[in-house]
């Protein structure tokens, strides 16, 4: 449920949450703010300027961008924030916010679907097969999708980046994938490869996880598959994340 939204910098009235609701084609970016912080403010705002010019051709107003997060605030300090970039009479900035969430402390259980994006590389909207995907996992008892590509090989989780670590080294599966946030802000810390992963591969690491912009959690299961959680690797993972400084918005 949306609880406050604003439009153009400026907080918004209920036509501007039908707007919200009816943006089908653009692109956004998520965030978990905290006293008015965000990590990674700046991969936010990369990631929407570089989507902006492939799919509009035209710049981005980062000081817009800025202003309707605030305005969507409306002075709260705490939030799940998600600012979208869409075509609705020209292009349009919302922001929408909504109560803010927290990673889980319990290892997740995933599980693999035939499945890969289009465009991977932007975060676009129109999800609904990711959005799916995702509700049939929970149904089966699963915490999330793992897209698997017609050649076995892993890309990403339907919302989340899932990666291996080994207490020094981060390994991404090598395939087409959205670069989130959280796993570039894991990079600037940390250093980190790309290789073709599969899940019957996925036991033989030390640590497997999931990370998007609500935090890093580690994975115990997928698919019919127990995976080892290394206790004291994760806690070095996160520990890097929870490192991160917090950008003032």
């Amino acid at each position: 449920m949306i609880d406050r939204v604003a439009v153009d910098g400026r907080p918004g009235d209920a036509a501007d949450l039908g707007l919200a609701m009816a943006a089908r084609y653009g692109h956004f970016t998520a965030m978990q703010v905290r006293r008015g912080r965000v990590r990674g403010l700046d991969l936010h705002l990369d990631r929407l300027e570089e989507a902006n010019a492939e799919l509009f051709g035209v710049p981005l107003d980062r000081e817009l961008v800025l202003a309707s997060v605030r305005a969507a605030l409306g002075g709260e300090p705490d939030a799940s924030v998600r600012v979208i970039v869409a075509e609705r009479g020209g292009v349009r900035v919302i922001a929408t916010a909504t109560p803010p969430a927290e990673a889980a402390t319990t290892p997740r259980a995933v599980v693999s679907a035939a499945y890969r994006r289009f465009l991977p590389h932007l975060k676009h909207l129109g999800g609904f097969p990711q959005l799916h995907l995702g509700e049939r996992a929970r149904a089966a008892g699963y915490d999330e999708a793992l897209l698997v590509g017609p050649d076995g090989r892993i890309s990403e989780g339907a919302i989340t980046n899932l990666g291996c670590f080994d207490g020094e080294r981060i390994v991404w599966p090598d395939a087409p994938m959205l670069r989130g946030v959280t796993m570039r802000l894991l990079e600037r810390g940390l250093p980190s490869v790309r290789r073709p992963l599969t899940v019957a591969e996925l036991p033989a690491h030390r640590a497997v996880f999931l990370a998007n912009s609500i935090g890093v959690v580690p994975v115990g299961r997928v698919d019919d598959l127990t995976l080892k959680v290394n206790e004291e690797i994760m806690a070095r993972l996160i520990g890097r994340y929870e490192e991160t400084p917090w950008d003032p918005i």
